[in-house]
C-alpha cells in the first residue's frame, strides 16, 4: 500500500502529463460506475426510448431560455419520445399527443410519482408542498382535501364570485386601459384569497402580501430549472449546515406567510364576525376527516394562491395576446357574441354552451402557447412499455406540452393559429379533442375547473366590451407567457377599442352580479 501511494505521488513530479491523463481517468471511471449502478433499468429487455447524441460529461445540455425548443428539435427527429441525460440522471421526454395519452393518462398510476426534488421539494418547501410532494399518504391526504372545494360541482359554486370580479377587470380598464397586468393579477389574487381564506376586502396587485406571494412563486420556478442547484446531483449536501441557505430562508418565509393566513381565519372563527365559507375555515373544522395537521392545512391554502394566481393571470393574458394577434379570428369571436347575446345586456355563464366558438377560441390560444410549456416532472413506480420502448420504474417523465402541442398528425398545421380545428362539422365544440394544459393523470392540477371558469368568464367580458389590437410602435414577445411565472412587463401592448359606448357598458358593470 505505501509503495502504491508512492507510486502516485512521484507520477506527478517526474510526468505532470501522465498523471493529469491517469487522475482523469480515474475520475471518468468513478463517475462512469456510479451512473452505470444508479441509473434506473428495465426488466422487459427493452430499450429506452432514443436518446440524442451527446459527447458532453455532464449529457444534454439544454438552454436556460426556450429549453423546450430545442426539445422539440429531438423529437422531430428521433421519435415521439426520447431520453437525455443530466449528469448522473435519465430523462424521458414525451412530446407526441398518442403517446402522451396511452402512457401518461392510460398508465398514470404508474406515473403519479414524484422525483427526488431535494432543492424545491425538501430545502424550500419543508415537503410540504403538494407540488412536489411524492405519492405518498400526505399527497393522497392533501389531494382529497382539495378536491372537496374543486371538483366541478364545487367549482361552479365560485361562478358568482368570479363573474364580481371579472368585471372589475372591464372597468379596470376603462380608466386605465394602459395597465392590464395589474388588472389581472387583481383579479386573480381577489379570488383566489376569497376561495382559500374567505378575505373579503379587495385585494389589489400591489398588496404587500400578494407581491411576497409571488415572489415565492417565482422564486421556486427558478428553482425547479434542471440544474439550477448541484443537490440535486449530490444530493449528501443537503447536510451541510452551510449549503442552500437561501432555500431554507425561502421555507421559512413561506411558513410564515402561510400560517400567518391560517391563524387570521382561525381567529376570525373565533369572533363574531360571520366571515363566510373559505377552504381554509373548512379544513380547521374538519381537520379530523382529512387527517392534516395545521402546518399542512396552512401550506395547501398557500398552494390555493402558488397555483392559481400566477396559472391563471397567465392564461388569461395569453388568450387576450391572441385576440389582438389574430384580428380575424377576434372578430369570428364577436361576430358570435353579437348574433348571441347582442350589445345592451353583459354576458355571463349561462351563456356558454352557445359560445363554441369563443370556447374554441380559448382552446386554441392555449394550444398556441402553452404556459406550462416544458411540463412537470412525474416519476415511474413500475415498468412502462410503449411501442417497443421500456421507461424502467425510477425514471423522471415530463410531458413536453409544447412538443405535444405541435403533433401534427393530431393538430394539422399545428404552427397556425386555426380555432376552427376545435369545432365539429355540426357547428358544436368537438369532444374527440383536447390539449393537456393542466398537466396529466393523476398529477393534473386540482384547480383546473376553477381556472377555466376564470378564463372563459374574463374573455368572454373582454372581447364582449372591447376590440384588443397590439400598438405596433412597442415591442411584442408572443412566448413572454411562457417562462413559468407572471413577467414584471407584459411582453405585448394591448390598445382598447370600445365596442359599447362608455356610458352603457359602466351601467351594465354597476349592475353586473356583485357578491361581497
Amino acid at each position: 500500500m505505501n509503495s502504491l501511494r508512492f507510486f502516485f505521488v512521484l507520477i506527478p513530479l517526474q510526468e505532470p502529463n501522465v498523471g493529469l491523463v491517469l487522475s482523469a481517468a480515474v475520475c471518468l471511471a468513478v463517475v462512469g460506475v456510479i451512473f452505470w449502478a444508479s441509473r434506473p433499468k428495465s426488466k422487459s429487455g427493452l430499450p429506452l426510448p432514443p436518446s440524442p447524441p451527446t459527447w458532453r460529461l455532464q449529457g444534454h445540455v439544454l438552454p436556460t431560455r426556450k429549453p423546450f425548443l430545442t426539445i422539440a428539435g429531438w423529437i422531430d427527429e428521433y421519435a415521439p419520445l426520447i431520453t437525455i441525460r443530466l449528469k448522473f440522471e435519465r430523462i424521458v421526454i414525451i412530446g407526441r399527443y398518442k403517446a402522451a395519452v396511452e402512457i401518461m393518462e392510460n398508465q398514470g398510476k404508474f406515473l403519479a410519482d414524484r422525483p427526488p426534488m431535494i432543492a424545491a421539494g425538501e430545502l424550500f418547501s419543508g415537503g410540504m408542498s403538494i407540488a412536489f410532494i411524492p405519492f405518498v399518504d400526505r399527497f393522497r391526504r392533501m389531494r382529497r382535501a382539495l378536491h372537496s372545494h374543486l371538483q366541478p360541482k364545487a367549482a361552479e359554486a365560485y361562478q358568482p364570485l368570479q363573474m364580481s370580479h371579472a368585471k372589475d377587470i372591464v372597468l379596470g380598464v376603462l380608466d386605465n386601459p394602459h395597465n392590464l397586468r395589474h388588472h389581472v393579477i387583481t383579479y386573480a389574487a381577489t379570488t383566489i384569497m376569497k376561495i382559500a381564506y374567505g378575505k373579503n376586502t379587495l385585494t389589489s396587485a400591489t398588496d404587500p402580501e400578494v407581491i411576497e406571494m409571488h415572489q415565492i412563486v417565482r422564486m421556486a420556478t427558478g428553482i425547479m430549472r434542471p440544474g439550477a442547484y448541484l443537490v440535486e446531483s449530490i444530493p449528501w449536501l443537503k447536510h451541510l449546515p452551510w449549503y442552500g441557505r437561501d432555500l431554507k430562508l425561502g421555507f421559512e418565509r413561506s411558513k410564515k406567510l402561510n400560517l400567518d393566513q391560517l391563524n387570521r381565519v382561525k381567529e376570525q372563527m373565533h369572533s363574531d364576525v360571520d366571515i363566510g365559507p373559505s377552504f381554509t375555515k373548512y379544513m380547521l373544522e374538519n381537520s379530523q376527516s382529512y387527517g392534516l395537521a395545521e402546518t399542512e392545512m396552512a401550506f395547501l391554502g398557500g398552494a390555493f394562491f402558488g397555483a392559481g394566481s400566477d396559472t391563471t393571470s397567465m392564461s388569461i393574458c395569453t388568450v387576450l395576446m391572441a385576440a389582438a394577434c389574430f384580428p380575424e379570428e377576434q372578430a369570428k369571436v364577436q361576430a358570435e357574441l353579437d348574433a348571441v347575446i347582442g350589445r345592451h345586456r353583459a354576458p355571463t355563464f349561462a351563456d356558454k354552451e352557445s359560445l363554441p366558438r369563443l370556447r374554441a377560441f380559448i382552446s386554441e390560444a392555449l394550444r398556441w402557447r402553452p404556459v406550462a410549456s416544458g411540463g412537470l416532472a412525474h416519476r415511474t413506480t413500475k415498468d412502462v412499455v410503449w411501442d417497443n420502448y421500456c421507461i424502467p420504474a425510477g425514471t423522471t417523465v415530463f410531458g413536453n406540452h409544447w412538443s405535444i402541442s405541435r403533433d401534427p398528425d393530431v393538430y394539422p398545421e399545428p404552427y397556425a393559429f386555426k380555432p376552427q380545428r376545435w369545432i365539429d362539422d355540426e357547428g358544436g365544440l368537438r369532444d374527440d379533442l383536447k390539449f393537456f394544459v393542466y398537466g396529466f393523470g393523476r398529477r393534473v392540477c386540482p384547480g383546473q375547473h376553477v381556472a377555466d371558469r376564470s378564463v372563459f368568464i374574463i374573455t368572454l367580458l373582454i372581447l364582449w366590451a372591447y376590440k384588443l389590437t397590439l400598438d405596433p410602435t412597442k415591442p411584442l414577445e408572443d412566448m413572454g407567457f411562457m417562462a413559468g411565472s407572471m413577467p414584471d412587463v407584459l411582453p405585448c401592448t394591448f390598445e382598447f377599442e370600445k365596442r359599447i359606448p362608455e356610458t352603457e357598458l359602466r351601467s351594465m358593470m354597476q349592475h353586473y352580479p356583485e357578491v361581497a
